[in-house]
């Protein structure tokens, strides 16, 4: 071999490490994680904030990656052609052109592509820096092929600006989400903190307040000693005040107000005025999306709110802890008051309370009941049924079975639900 070939032979192996050079970088630079690059660059890692300045650019990275990379490929292959037929003479094309194929699809394609691909973060803030120097040595060609290749596409009336929707992001966070958190149980629970924080601007309060059936009130009609003693038992800090009729509240009533009038009485409940102790009501719409409540809160140094529907009657009340519960799920309190009011049978079933939130149930067990139309799981059945069922019928909705234990006047206090056979809930899973 003379010494003509061996430097040709020589240039074509370095024009297929290129090659492997500019898919290994296509590859990183596209399947890198952004989010730990945002991180990264935060933390101070210069080349993490390179890898987003190329990024931010991805028309320039992608043209000048992929002008290097058919330069060395068709480089290669001319020199490998030329090498051949000076070896086998007319055949050496066909032999070229194999040998090339099977040395670019696998060394200079598939295998640095692979690499990249299982080591995307490393490998992307390793070539960031040379990929720069020809991102900027190969933008002059690459600016004129891009206006080029827009002409053309807007020629034939395709769109060539990239509009992303907040809808379309906030789409594109959930399903990352959802594929980080299918197969680890601590995963998925942390993935439904995540899908409730993103729901909290598409809830109403009126979907997680406390109804006003359930609500523990103090009428001040009643003498006061009762009053108080009630107050000092109920597990809850704060109960909202009425007078004589429940839609007449006139102030909500803190435990530790309270303590402190009964000291000031020397221990003595008789001579206590509990609506000069009381705060005054915070009224707010039952519409009031969750976030909003969650920033009023948070802006008034509040923890309790009154919730009023369109013509100001009387319908719940809704807490801080309700709304930190719609993140982290169902919690108790410090004298031990359970909420869960769902319990599972040893045949799959479950004995669940009416008043128990379909939210709650969907995430608990990676269900998928509807909630756009009812909140709880007894309006679900109401819902669908069109009639109020009576106790010992039996429904099947979405694939459940819905069996009505208990009904108490106009109201389904108890239900068995069935899950379908092949479903495998979350907590099971786990």
């Amino acid at each position: 071999m003379s010494q003509h070939h061996i430097l040709t032979v020589v240039i074509i192996v370095v024009l297929l490490a290129l090659s492997a050079f500019f898919s290994l970088s296509e590859t990183a630079l596209t399947a890198v994680s952004r989010p730990r690059m945002y991180q990264l660059e935060r933390k101070g890692v210069k080349k993490a904030g390179l890898v987003n300045r190329l990024r931010e650019t991805q028309e320039r990275l992608i043209g000048a990656i992929l002008l290097g990379n058919n330069l060395v490929n068709i480089l290669s292959s001319a020199l490998a052609t030329s090498l051949f037929i000076a070896w086998f003479g007319d055949a050496g094309v066909a032999y070229s052109t194999l040998a090339m194929t099977l040395f670019i699809v696998l060394l200079g394609e598939i295998a640095p592509k692979v690499y990249a691909l299982t080591h995307a973060d490393r490998t992307a803030l390793a070539v960031a820096t040379p990929i720069r120097f020809v991102v900027r040595a190969l933008s002059p060609i690459t600016a004129g092929f891009h206006l080029t290749a827009i002409g053309l596409l807007r020629l034939l009336g395709a769109e060539t600006r990239a509009r992303r929707s907040a809808t379309a992001l906030e789409e594109e966070l959930r399903g990352v989400i959802a594929m980080h958190t299918v197969s680890d149980a601590e995963a998925r629970r942390e993935g439904a903190m995540l899908r409730s924080i993103l729901d909290l601007a598409e809830l109403e309060v009126g979907e997680i307040m406390i109804h006003r059936k359930t609500v523990q009130m103090l009428d001040l009609a009643r003498p006061t000693s009762e009053l108080v003693a009630e107050a000092l038992a109920s597990p809850y800090t704060r109960l909202p005040l009425y007078r004589e009729d429940a839609e007449n509240i006139v102030g909500v009533l803190h435990a530790k107000a309270l303590l402190r009038g009964i000291a000031a009485a020397g221990g003595k409940s008789d001579g206590i005025e509990l609506d000069k102790l009381a705060s005054l009501p915070w009224f707010v719409p039952d519409s009031t999306s969750v976030l909003s409540q969650l920033q009023a809160f948070r802006q008034r140094h509040k923890h309790f709110a009154v919730v009023v529907d369109e013509y100001g009657l009387f319908m719940g009340i809704v807490t801080l802890e309700d709304i930190l519960e719609e993140i982290v799920g169902e919690m108790s309190d410090e004298q031990g008051l359970s909420v869960a009011g769902v319990r599972p049978q040893r045949d799959g079933s479950y004995i669940i309370d009416g008043t128990v939130s379909i939210r709650e149930l969907n995430r608990q067990f990676d269900w998928e009941l509807p909630d756009e139309e009812a909140s709880t799981i007894a309006g679900l059945v109401l819902h669908e049924a069109r009639v109020i069922p009576d106790s010992g019928q039996v429904f099947e909705f979405y694939g459940f079975r819905f069996e009505i234990l208990r009904r108490q006047r106009n109201q389904l206090t108890l239900l068995r639900l069935t899950p379908p056979a092949g479903a495998k809930s979350a907590e099971r899973a786990a």
